[in-house]
């Protein structure tokens, strides 16, 4: 059983231990469990410094888990979290984010997916770990994440992603490999609206986006149901000028009868630069010009959020997994162990974004100063 103070933790109460029922237990799972939480916030990322970092905090640990014997070594961490159940320990985690009860209206809901590249077995033919995520940057927070063995696993992946997470009220945006007929379904089923961009993998509404504003430009841009919303950014020495260019659903579209709650076509043209082009490191000019479908109305001020936000999954989560927790490089492979150490990385990512408790800083730091001060940790565990 938790100790008194720990309230917070009583979500993993209900996952099941994956060792034999009549075993000599010397650890308990939910022990191992908060031992792990702790020391991923607190830096540590191989097993080895989980259980070097249980021993130097041991005495605080048990303000919440009895830890009768001592903290359990590295090799039965990662036994016991390698053979853990991914879909109900990330459950565990979702009941946590839903205890908030957050509300989502208006926000955008982005959804993504990211391989850790490391995570391969080759002795037991085990592919890398694919992790789709739901990132809702105005709050800082995953919502949800889904692990797969391969990319290509993402368009069966997404529609569960969105049963198990509550998105109403939100934007979902997604790429085009997710423009399927059955995540739009899902997505107004669970009454929330959508923004994705369309390719050639829906070769006839790419083609009839495609004449709806060639005819538009063709004509001098004077249909005036037409509209169109600019604006600038900078971000990492990069400038970023994108027009979005929205329209009704034209008579083709809405006689193919696929896509359910269509409300608006889209452009965006995206054009960037270097700010200081005379940089050795200076990227060069690019142009893009993607097409999107909307449940959203054709309103271009509106949309235009949800088009330039979309990527804040990559640059802002992904970025951090790979440079601050070194995801990328992790050599944690056997069993379950990458993908509950993903939802791991991905909970704590959530918790150190919304901190407030510390001066403004990097994730690193954040992380440095919660292994070398216990009450940081402690506050870091408010944010959610």
């Amino acid at each position: 059983m938790f100790t008194k103070d720990c309230a917070k933790f009583t979500c993993f109460e209900s996952l099941s231990d994956p060792r034999r029922p009549f075993a000599n237990l010397r650890h308990q799972l939910l022990d191992i469990i908060v031992l792990a939480l702790c020391a991923t916030i607190a830096n540590c990322e191989a097993w080895e410094d989980i259980e070097d970092f249980g021993n130097q905090r041991i005495k605080w640990l048990r303000k919440y888990v009895p830890l009768k014997h001592g903290i359990p070594s590295h090799d039965t961490i990662g036994r016991v979290i390698s053979r853990l159940d991914t879909p109900a320990f990330h459950a565990c985690l979702q009941n946590w984010i839903d205890s908030i009860q957050l509300d989502l209206t208006g926000k955008g809901i982005h959804v993504d997916g990211k391989t850790a590249r490391h995570s391969f077995d080759t002795a037991s033919n085990q592919a890398a770990m694919h992790m789709v995520s739901a990132w809702v940057d105005e709050l800082s927070l995953c919502l949800g994440q889904l692990a797969t063995e391969e990319k290509s696993n993402e368009i069966t992946a997404v529609p569960m992603l969105l049963e198990l997470i509550n998105i109403k009220g939100g934007v979902v945006t997604l790429d085009a490999m997710n423009c399927q007929q059955k995540t739009v379904e899902k997505i107004i089923d669970q009454e929330a609206d959508y923004v994705i961009t369309v390719k050639d993998n829906q070769p006839g509404l790419a083609a009839a986006i495609a004449d709806r504003f060639e005819d538009y430009f063709e004509n001098g841009q004077r249909d005036r149901s037409v509209r169109s919303h600019r604006r600038e950014s900078r971000s990492r020495g990069r400038l970023t000028d994108q027009t979005v260019t929205v329209a009704a659903v034209p008579k083709q579209i809405r006689e193919m009868g696929k896509w359910k709650g269509i409300r608006a076509i889209g452009m965006v043209y995206r054009h960037r630069e270097a700010v200081d082009a005379g940089s050795p490191r200076a990227i060069p000019e690019s142009d893009n010009v993607p097409y999107f479908i909307s449940s959203l109305p054709p309103v271009a001020s509106r949309i235009s959020k949800y088009t330039g936000r979309h990527w804040t999954v990559e640059n802002s989560p992904n970025w951090t997994l790979d440079v601050t927790f070194t995801e990328d490089k992790s050599r944690i492979r056997k069993g379950s162990a990458p993908a509950i150490m993903g939802g791991l990385r991905r909970f704590v990512l959530s918790l150190l974004k919304r901190d407030t408790s510390q001066p403004k800083t990097s994730m690193r730091r954040k992380r440095l100063r919660a292994a070398l001060n216990t009450d940081i940790l402690e506050a870091i565990f408010a944010a959610i």
